[in-house]
């Protein structure tokens, strides 16, 4: 099975030996996107609810570059550095994806890279 990486210059470029995303055996991989702003690669400003939409905006950029939307999304996994911010992330989260339902795990964490409040990753199913 061959994979193959992907990468758009509508998300932020790898901050590490890592590819954005990758395809295997029909399925597109994401790395986990934190709310880097992909032009200045600088953290976005505020807290949860901003941050979140721009992970999603990151996240959505990878999708299309890989010929995907949110309906070919199967599973994600949410990092919160505050489970407390559960509701206000879901609020996001759920206007972003509209109708698509993936499977998601969502966890609190002790960090994140860059002292962020989310990060996100997902598997989808390439069409």
């Amino acid at each position: 099975m061959s994979v193959q990486t992907i990468s758009s210059d509508q998300a932020p470029a790898a901050i590490g030996p890592y590819s954005q995303a990758t395809i295997a055996g029909g399925f597109l991989f994401t790395a986990g996107q934190i709310p880097l702003d992909p032009k200045t690669m600088d953290i976005v400003a505020g807290d949860v609810v901003p941050q979140a939409k721009q992970v999603l905006a990151n996240l959505d950029a990878v999708l299309k570059k890989a010929g995907c939307s949110w309906k070919d999304v199967v599973k994600t996994t949410v990092f919160l550095l505050d489970m407390a911010d559960f509701p206000r992330f879901n609020e996001v989260y759920a206007a972003v994806l509209g109708e698509a339902r993936p499977a998601r795990s969502t966890v609190q964490v002790a960090a994140l890279p860059r002292g962020v409040s989310v990060e996100v990753e997902l598997v989808a199913k390439v069409p």
